[in-house]
């Protein structure tokens, strides 16, 4: 990425790392002696700080500590609405904190243009026993609101929160969801220039994690930057144009959404394309054998992971024994769940008018324009078959089909399937396999 101008900047960080020290908890009681000796040793301990400040409260060359971030740098553009994917514990969380100052780096910086509002965990900056109404005025004059200011946002914000007969109720008796609902309410209006948000709407229910991501989208689009954590793919794909891959404590890939959360999908789930198990070798009486498949993208390109919704193909490499055209052809992809229970099949049958003509050696593509499948681990099976009267220089009794069991195994990862930012919940048990096509609507 090209360095751009300070002024065209919200958040800039360069060579950020952050390390902790993994603590051993003391088992039993300490002894007179212990206590003494490390009275005793304490100054020369301060002493040896001193000289060495690094070594201040550990060795980073010690096994007792780990690097949480590590040489992370990128650039954040004023009006920008960035995602942020990555595993548990890869270090998305450290580097909200470090940007909302909850927590210094250990190395590097990172500098932030303009007032910066945060929600990070439910109810950050709230004090308990103040009311609702007290902890929105305190958090605006945090950010340095006037009390104008704060007067003027202030029913919406609680309209939003749906938390008006508890307004002035100590917050302590508030339930989590009423706690997580004013949270969001406060730093979603408080118009600050950026805005921060780590995965606290999981806590929500389905009816408000829609207002927080409609919100979220007019936060964006009124030109304030916006930078997003969470595991929903779907609301990744859907609010943020470009996103960023942390893994391990590094920032491994920066882009267009729909080509991170993919690199993310295939890495976490991994390698799920298997080559063809069946048929590998040409025997004696085949005479037309699979030597590779691929799942690719809609421009042809390899995947390892579909996503829900995705326009897919899947690109199967076939040789026959003919030395010419094998015509009067009909193939099918049939898919199944892990447990090899049928789910839906492609069959060329009923989806063209005309049979299929096969050139000696070649290629079949299977095109789904919307790849209708919840996420999770599905095998592909195929079957070829031909009109027994167009076999070319066959035996007096012709083999009219072949089955090919099993020639992949594939992921399927969230996707933005209905263009709203959300998915029904696993577990697929639940909501059933496939996801359909629909739209509601209200007629008079």
């Amino acid at each position: 990425r090209h360095r751009r101008t300070m002024g065209d900047i919200a958040i800039r960080v360069e060579g950020l790392g952050k390390q902790y020290r993994i603590g051993r908890r003391r088992t039993g009681y300490r002894t007179l002696r212990e206590t003494l000796t490390d009275a005793c040793t304490a100054s020369f301990r301060r002493l040896s700080q001193l000289r060495n400040p690094q070594s201040a409260f550990w060795n980073p060359q010690s096994s007792d500590s780990f690097w949480a971030l590590k040489d992370v740098s990128f650039e954040v553009k004023r009006g920008e609405m960035v995602g942020i994917i990555g595993a548990n514990g890869a270090g998305k969380s450290t580097v909200l904190k470090i940007l909302s100052r909850i927590t210094e780096p250990t190395e590097g910086r990172a500098v932030v243009h303009g007032r910066l509002g945060s929600l990070l965990e439910v109810g950050v900056g709230f004090h308990p026993e103040l009311t609702g109404r007290d902890n929105i005025f305190l958090n605006g004059a945090i950010l340095g609101l006037k009390k104008v200011d704060i007067q003027r946002r202030f029913d919406e914000i609680v309209a939003f929160a749906g938390v008006e007969e508890f307004i002035d109720t100590p917050v302590k008796h508030y339930s989590t969801g009423m706690y997580m609902r004013l949270a969001f309410a406060v730093a979603a209006h408080m118009e600050t220039e950026i805005l921060v948000v780590d995965e606290v709407l999981a806590v929500g229910d389905a009816g408000f994690q829609k207002k927080c991501l409609d919100k979220m989208g007019e936060v964006a689009k009124g030109g304030r930057t916006v930078l997003f954590v969470s595991h929903n793919m779907a609301a990744i794909s859907r609010l943020c144009p470009e996103s960023m891959l942390i893994q391990n404590g590094r920032v491994t890939a920066m882009g267009p959404s729909d080509g991170i959360i993919a690199k993310f999908l295939e890495s976490s789930l991994g390698n799920g394309l298997s080559t063809p198990v069946a048929n590998r070798v040409r025997g004696k009486q085949e005479r037309f054998w699979l030597t590779n498949v691929t799942l690719s993208d809609k421009a042809g390109h390899p995947i390892k992971v579909a996503r829900c919704g995705q326009e897919v193909m899947l690109l199967l490499n076939y040789e026959t024994a003919s030395s010419r055209n094998l015509t009067n052809a009909t193939v099918k992809l049939a898919f199944s769940d892990a447990h090899g229970t049928p789910l839906f099949a492609c069959h060329s049958h009923f989806s063209r008018i005309d049979p299929l003509d096969l050139a000696p050696k070649g290629t079949l593509a299977c095109r789904i324009g919307k790849l209708p499948l919840m996420p999770g681990s599905y095998l592909l099976s195929f079957i070829v078959g031909f009109t027994a009267r167009e076999m070319p220089d066959g035996p007096a009794i012709i083999e009219v089909g072949k089955a090919f069991d099993t020639i992949m195994k594939f992921e399927v990862g969230e996707g933005d399937y209905f263009g709203t930012g959300r998915l029904p919940a696993n577990p697929i048990s639940k909501h059933g396999t496939f996801l359909v096509d629909h739209r509601w609507e209200v007629r008079a």
